[in-house]
This record gives structure tokens, C-alpha cells and sequence, in this order.
């Protein structure tokens, strides 16, 4: 492809621009003029690629290029190569007949490289051109004609047939222009004489010689050249060689020896002393780079000698004498220069793709390497790699290229930063090295669990804790980085004795701070587990789990409760003794209960207060009471014991029960007997009709109670049953009878009814045990403002199934006395056990109606009944 380029200055120069794809190695050669303003037209890359121009862009098409100069540029939007910054060949190439500009065209996502060679072409913007204007010329008149002498030769910059390519002389009667071609193609002009010279005619002759190139148009540059016609000298200076050949190697210092010419002049005195210097076209270059010097004619090393911008230099030395008329003579010194490995190799990251995924495949490439040597054969190449503990290698796709890519997965936790040292040695002698540092960053992703100190936690709490308080930490790690570390704690869901999970333990999400939502009762409940899920914040989340086992530590919290013996009377316990009775006869037992545990429910007795100490002792631990000595005639018919029990606790608790002892002569056989004792100071008057009336009234009480509790219920449940649907009903109170109850249910049986006045206490629960097989529960459903109130409605329950499960047995005994709480789905159940205050075989068979069969007497608490007040309370069971 041709086009005609339109220069600034008004002039037209034919530019040639031609784009050839060559096969080898994927490059393109393009050809372009120098001196093009700002986006000329270069070629179309993207087309003569093959490349979609819509992914220029997102696959990051660049173009790399080895100067410091970006002279071309690539539009992304058309693919269009265009020149970015103007171009002066002879400052780019110098002196070299054929410039080039080598790009590398790199894109990414896949990786791909492309070559792109740009030859710049010369255009006719430089005019020849002299070092001097006025060029003086001596010739002796003695010289014949045909002699020659070497004008200064004018320097053009262009190349090509833009540069130099003739001398032309102004005409004149006496010389003639002879135009003579270097080795390396230039033009040089001698002057030859035509016709000999006569001072004394003319001593001056001024000829203009001018130089032009072979541009189109042609330049040209002149210079004046003055002859001075000198009288005759005979003899000229000649060297022992017209042409030297020397060897030398680069960066020799200054000074250096380069030859030492010889010339020799068979004159005598001031014609034979011989000058040596640089004839008239030596380039300025030559000049600068070396000297002559005059008397010795040594040839040394001005400046600094780099094989790198040129390896051959031509010197033309001329001699001449000192006297009249002397004339010069001319020899040629050629110096090779030699390559030395003085330039160590050059490290360009010409892509680099980091930070990189720890999970990237095998293979991902991470930066793309280009090295460079200036020097010439073994000193130009290099060899380059990589430490060997590292999870990288080195590939060379072209030569001088290299592709950095991992060679294995990558552990962020492991290594989180690699700085691989990128080694270039050359094969000179010595050999010079480069190193150049990669830093590769590994990017973390959640690939790691969040993992607990602990395998699994043990947590001690005091029963009766504040609540809210903090009763342990658990702490979990996790090694990945940034929001995949972020751990968040919660508890998971489950039931303890079937409530949720969280209605008795929460958790801070942040620090993971287990805090205690209710107080917890020993009593109620001595251990549980938690299940703590530590998840981190990364995509997708991570989680492990953690079991903390809670323990409740019992705390002395309950007083002693005293079930045996019951006073009689509300207040005191009464019993007989005869006074025949023995020392060390067994009045009674005091029988207590503590609803802790170890040493707080561990138990002794004593008595604080009696009549006479001296006569009643009780029994440490046991609570067994005994006479000390025997009863005298002097001593009290009637005896108070003021017995106290006391746990071992810290502090430790106490409860005392009043036992009233009266003497009597004779212990009653029958119980009828017994009752007839009195209470008094007389055992045979009151006793049996107080107890008597005391019976009759608690009997009458309970049973009017009852009737009224079961006609209200059966009155309440008929007027609701057709608004139940589904066994739930939604009142503010609720009342719903499981399994078929009757007025038989309360016959023949032993009635124990529970109510509690504390919060704790959800429902209320009345048993009934009968002769039958089966127990029946009156279940209480109230509002929480009810729950001070002593009217409740009953529902029957049977003790011995639920669900075909057995129901255990807990007892139960509030702190302080009270009734405790029912905990979920588990039945409190307290058996009294037998108080053992019976009488002795030596005792009278009448006081066996003081003892109590208590064995039938049970508090069950049930929860079978859930109640959400004020809106619906559903009861399992129902019977319609």
C-alpha cells in the first residue's frame, strides 16, 4: 500500500508506506517517512492482526517499545497505528543506512505477542553541508600536473539517495574536480591540477565547490576554496604504508595508543621535519574520537570508543613538511573496534498481572518478561531464571521473551507475598548479571473453616445468678484474611427440657459472650448443652460448631423442710410419753428434708428450747428424740421441745418445730383412746375432742371446696366446648377437662391440692389418688394476674402415662418452704416419706393413731398445658 504524504514547508515528497505480514513468528513490517506530524496514518494493526477491535480494550492491547520514546501509538477504538510522536531518523538511527523501530504488541486474557518492525524512511530534509566556508589551499607551484589534493568533504546526515552524491567545481583554467567513493559509500572530491601553476603570474586562485545530494528536489551546500600557489618545495613526505589496518577493543581509556604513523622527507631542515595531522575529510566524529599527534604522528584515544554504536572507524592522516611550499601527503587508518561485555542485561516487565487468587490453576501466567543484552554474540546472550523454591518457572515463548506462571496452587495462609528475583546472566567472559524483584500479592479467598481454641467447653454457674450476666466466652479463629476472617457467633436452635434454646442463654455475635437470660435453679435443672456455630463473613460462609456444657453449681438456697411430725394444730406437734418410760427410750424421730445438695442438704439437729433439759436429747443426725434419764413424780405432766434443724451449707439455713410431750400413766391401746387425751395439763379430758373437731372441720372444708371447684368447671367447660375448634380455645382463661372426669374421680381417694403464689410457677396441679388404676391431675390454665388467686379450675390427669412414657418423680419443696416451678415437660412430683414417729413395741397400742401415712400424699406439678394469655390456650387431650 502506497500513499503520497504532504509534508510541512509546503513541499510533497513521496512517501512510501507499505504493511507486509510475514509469516514467521506472527510479525508485521510497516514503512513510514520520518518526519510525519502527530496521528499520520501507519497501518491498521487490529486489521492486519486479525484481532477484534471491540476486545482491544478489555484484553489490554498495548504496544511496548525498547527507547524511552513512545514515537507510535495505537488507537483502541479503530485499531489504527498512528505516529504519537514525530520522528528524526537521524536522531533515532544516526548513521546507519537502514532504521527500524522494534515494537512488541503484548494482550492479555489470552496472553499473545506479536512483533511489529516500523522502517523509518529518510526524506530529503537535510542539505549538504562543509565545515568551513573559505577553505584555504596551498599548492606549490613546483607541482605537476595531474597532482591531486583532498578538498574537505561536506556532510549530509541523509542516507540513501538523500544523501551525498556529487561535487561540482566552478570552472577555472588550472583545476578539475575528480569525486572518489569511501568504503562505506560516501563521496569525497579531490582537486587536480590540469596545467602548472606560476606564482608569479597568480599567486591565488578561488574556485566554489558545491555538494548535492540525490534527494528529490536536490540540496546542495558550498564552500569557497582559496589556492595559494607556494613556491616550490622538492621533496614530499611519503609513508612507509598508504593503508593501515588496526585492532582495538572498546572502552579503551583515553590516551590509548592506536598506531604510530611513519613518514619520512629526504629534505633537510624545516622541508624535511615532518607534521602530522587529520586531513581535510575526516569526519567531525573521527575527530572527536581520536588524536594525532603532530610531531610523533602517534594515533591515540580521544573519547570513548562503544562497539555498540559503531565497530569500524576510517581515519585519514596526512604528513607534510615544514618547510616552503610543502605539500601534504595522505595515508588511510581502518580501526576495528572490538566487542566487549561491558553492557549487563536489561530486565522490562512488559506485563504484569498481579495480585493473583490463591486458587488460580497451575499455569496462570503472572507477568510477561522481556530481556535485553546491547552487547554482540556471546556477550548479547543471555539466559534468564528464577529461584527454585519458589511455586513459579520461567517459560521463553520467544527469544529474549519469558512468561512468569505459577506451577501450583497457592496457600494465601501459608504465603501471603511472594518477591521472586528475576536473574539475567549473559555468556561473556566475565558474565554480567541483572536482577530485577517481582512482587506477587496472593489474594486470599474463604477456603478455610473457622475453628474453636477448644474442642469443647465446660462452664460452671452458680444457681441463682443475676440475669444477663456473663457466664463464658468462646473464641474461634479463622487464618483467612480481610471479611473472610469476620466470624459472627450464634447459638443454634434446640430445646432444653423443651423450651427454645435461646429463652435461656443469648450470645454476643461479635466477641462471643454467653450471657445467661433467667436465673437459674439447681433444683430445677443441673446441666444442659449448647451448641455455638461460629460462621465467618466470606462468600460462601463457613461455619463449625462448638458443645459448651453448662453446669449449675447448688447453692444453699433452701431451708430444711420438717416432714415428720406435722403439728396437729398448725403450729405445734403433739405425742405422748409414759412415765415408765426407760432413759434412752425412744420418744420419736423428727424427720426433715433439704431440697440441695451435698453438704447443703446434709442435715443435724438440736434442741434449742425445753422444758427440762435435762431430761429429752436428740440424736445429731439421725433427729431421733430420747429420754436422757427416767420420769420422776416431781417432773412436768406436759413438756415443749423447740427443735431446730440446720443444714451444712454456707451460710447455713434452719427451720424448728414445737413438739408438745405430754406424760401420761398409760399409753392408750386403741386410737379412740388416744384421742381422747387432752392437751392440757389433763391428758384425759380435751386432747381427743379438739383433735376430733379439727378433723370434722378440715374434712368438711376440703370437700364443700371441691364440689364447688368441680360444678364451676363442669359449668365453665360446657358453656365453651362450641367455641373450641380443633382442641384449642382462645378465652382469656381456659379451662378444658382431659379424659373422662366424673363425680367418682374424688371417691376413696386422698386429695392433695398444691397451689404456689411465686412466678416461677406456671401451672397448678391437684391429684387425686384413687382406689382405681388410674390418677387424675386438675390442671389450672390462668391468667398471669390469676395466678394470685385461689380459685382455679380442675382438670383431671392420669399419673401414670403420657405418651406412653413414664412420668418421673422429683420432689418437691420450694426455697423457703414454697412450692418450686415447673420446669418444661418434666412432672415435680414430692413423696413425704414415712416420719417413723411411731411407737415402740414398750408403747401403748393407742398411740398408733398419731401416726401419719403420709405415703399417699404427693405434689405433682404437670405443664401439660401450654396457655398464651390472653389469646389461646390449646390443650392436648381434649375430650368433647
Amino acid at each position: 500500500m502506497c500513499r503520497r504524504v504532504k509534508l510541512r514547508s509546503g513541499q510533497v515528497y513521496l512517501a512510501l508506506l507499505t504493511c507486509c505480514l510475514v509469516p514467521a513468528s506472527s510479525q508485521i513490517r510497516y514503512t513510514v517517512p520520518e518526519e510525519l506530524e502527530h496521528g499520520a496514518f501507519v497501518g491498521n494493526i487490529a486489521e492486519d492482526l486479525g484481532l477484534d477491535i471491540s476486545k482491544l480494550s478489555s484484553r489490554r492491547f498495548r504496544i511496548v517499545s525498547g527507547s524511552n520514546k513512545q514515537h507510535l501509538e495505537v488507537n483502541l477504538e479503530n485499531g489504527i497505528l498512528f505516529v504519537n510522536e514525530k520522528i528524526d531518523r537521524e536522531e533515532v538511527c544516526e548513521f546507519q543506512p537502514v532504521c527500524s523501530l522494534h515494537l512488541q504488541v503484548v494482550m492479555e486474557n489470552p496472553l499473545e505477542l506479536y512483533r511489529v518492525e516500523v522502517e523509518i524512511l529518510d526524506i530529503n530534509d537535510n542539505a549538504p553541508s562543509f565545515p568551513w566556508h573559505d577553505y584555504v589551499l596551498e599548492v606549490t607551484e613546483s607541482a605537476a600536473p595531474g597532482a591531486r589534493f583532498p578538498l574537505e568533504s561536506a556532510q549530509d546526515p541523509d542516507v540513501g539517495t538523500n544523501s551525498l552524491r556529487n561535487y561540482k567545481l566552478s570552472p577555472n583554467g588550472f583545476f578539475s574536480l575528480e569525486v572518489q567513493s569511501r568504503s562505506d559509500g560516501s563521496k569525497f572530491a579531490e582537486l587536480v591540477l590540469e596545467r602548472p601553476l606560476d606564482r608569479e603570474q597568480q599567486k591565488t586562485h578561488r574556485v566554489l565547490l558545491t555538494a548535492m545530494d540525490g534527494g528529490v528536489p536536490e540540496r546542495s551546500g558550498t564552500a569557497m576554496v582559496i589556492i595559494s600557489v607556494l613556491d616550490a618545495n622538492d621533496n614530499v613526505p611519503t609513508f612507509d604504508q598508504t593503508f593501515y589496518r588496526v585492532s582495538l577493543h572498546e572502552n579503551v581509556p583515553r590516551g590509548t595508543l592506536v598506531l604510530k604513523l611513519n613518514a619520512t622527507d629526504l629534505d633537510e631542515g624545516t622541508n624535511g621535519e615532518i607534521e602530522y595531522s587529520f586531513s581535510g575529510h575526516a569526519p567531525q566524529k573521527v575527530r572527536d574520537l581520536f588524536m594525532v599527534e603532530p610531531r610523533s604522528g602517534n594515533v591515540r584515544v580521544k573519547g570513548v570508543l562503544d562497539y555498540e554504536k559503531s565497530n569500524l572507524y576510517e581515519l585519514y592522516v596526512q604528513a607534510k613538511d615544514r618547510g616552503p611550499s610543502a605539500v601534504a601527503v595522505h595515508c588511510r587508518v581502518l580501526v576495528n573496534l572490538l566487542d566487549v561485555n561491558d553492557n549487563a542485561p536489561e530486565v522490562i516487565l512488559t506485563s504484569v498481572s498481579t495480585p493473583v487468587m490463591e486458587d488460580a490453576p497451575p499455569g496462570t501466567v503472572i507477568a510477561v518478561i522481556s530481556v535485553m543484552d546491547r552487547d554482540s554474540g556471546d556477550n548479547g546472550d543471555v539466559n534468564c531464571d528464577i529461584p527454585k523454591n519458589v511455586p513459579f518457572q520461567l517459560h521463553s515463548s520467544y527469544k529474549n521473551y519469558y512468561t512468569l506462571v505459577t506451577t501450583e496452587i497457592l496457600d494465601r495462609e501459608a504465603v501471603s507475598e511472594y518477591n521472586i528475583t528475576i536473574s539475567a546472566r549473559d555468556f561473556g567472559s566475565p558474565p554480567l548479571m541483572t536482577k530485577k524483584m517481582i512482587t506477587v500479592q496472593v489474594t486470599d479467598i474463604n477456603d478455610n473453616v473457622p475453628a474453636f481454641l477448644q474442642p469443647s467447653y465446660t462452664v460452671y454457674v452458680m444457681e441463682n445468678n443475676p440475669p444477663g450476666a456473663s457466664i463464658c466466652s468462646v473464641t474461634a479463629v479463622d487464618p483467612d484474611a480481610n471479611q473472610n476472617s469476620y466470624l459472627s457467633y450464634s447459638i443454634m436452635e434446640g430445646q432444653i427440657q423443651g423450651m427454645p434454646v435461646s429463652t435461656y442463654v443469648s450470645i454476643n455475635s461479635d466477641s462471643g459472650n454467653i450471657y445467661a437470660l433467667r436465673s437459674f435453679d439447681y433444683e430445677q435443672i443441673r446441666n444442659f448443652q449448647i451448641r455455638v456455630q461460629a460462621q465467618d463473613a466470606g462468600f460462601p460462609p463457613l461455619s463449625s460448631n462448638v458443645t459448651v456444657n453448662v453446669f449449675i453449681l447448688d447453692q444453699n438456697d433452701n431451708v430444711p423442710v420438717i416432714v415428720s411430725p406435722i403439728p396437729k394444730n398448725g403450729s405445734v406437734a403433739t405425742d405422748v410419753i409414759p412415765r415408765s418410760a426407760d432413759p434412752g427410750y425412744l420418744v420419736g424421730k423428727v424427720s426433715a428434708m433439704d431440697a440441695d445438695s451435698g453438704q447443703n442438704s446434709r442435715l443435724s439437729y438440736q434442741i434449742l428450747q425445753a422444758t427440762d433439759a435435762t431430761l429429752f436429747s436428740i440424736a445429731l443426725y439421725t433427729g431421733e428424740l430420747r429420754t436422757i434419764r427416767s420420769l420422776g413424780d416431781k417432773d412436768a405432766t406436759k413438756h415443749r421441745l423447740l427443735i431446730q434443724v440446720r443444714d451444712n451449707g454456707q451460710p447455713p439455713l434452719s427451720t424448728s418445730v414445737s413438739i408438745v410431750l405430754t406424760v401420761v400413766d398409760s399409753i392408750p391401746e386403741t386410737p379412740s383412746e388416744l384421742n381422747d387425751l387432752p392437751l392440757n395439763s389433763d391428758p384425759s379430758s380435751s386432747s381427743s375432742s379438739l383433735t376430733l373437731y379439727l378433723i370434722v372441720s378440715l374434712g368438711s372444708v376440703s370437700f364443700t371446696f371441691l364440689v364447688a371447684i368441680i360444678v364451676l368447671t363442669v359449668i365453665k367447660c360446657h358453656k365453651d366446648r362450641l367455641s373450641l375448634q380443633d382442641y384449642k380455645c382462645s378465652l382469656p382463661t381456659c379451662c378444658c377437662l382431659r379424659s373422662g372426669a366424673s363425680g367418682d374421680v374424688f371417691k376413696n381417694s386422698n386429695i392433695n391440692l398444691q397451689i404456689s403464689s411465686g412466678n416461677k410457677v406456671q401451672t397448678n396441679c391437684m391429684e387425686s389418688s384413687g382406689s382405681g388404676s388410674q390418677n387424675y391431675c386438675y390442671k389450672v390454665c390462668l391468667t398471669p394476674e390469676s395466678a394470685k388467686s385461689d380459685f382455679m379450675f380442675l382438670k383431671p390427669y392420669n399419673s401414670t402415662t403420657q405418651n406412653n412414657e413414664k412420668i418421673p418423680e422429683k420432689t418437691v419443696q420450694g426455697k423457703g418452704g414454697q412450692n418450686p416451678p415447673a420446669v418444661n415437660n418434666t412432672v415435680n412430683e414430692i413423696k413425704l416419706p414415712n416420719t417413723d414417729w411411731s411407737p415402740q413395741k414398750t408403747q401403748k397400742p393407742g398411740l398408733k393413731r398419731h401416726k401419719k401415712d403420709t405415703s399417699n400424699i404427693k405434689w405433682r406439678l404437670e405443664p401439660q398445658v401450654r396457655c398464651t394469655i390472653p389469646t389461646t390456650c390449646s390443650i392436648p387431650g381434649l375430650s368433647t
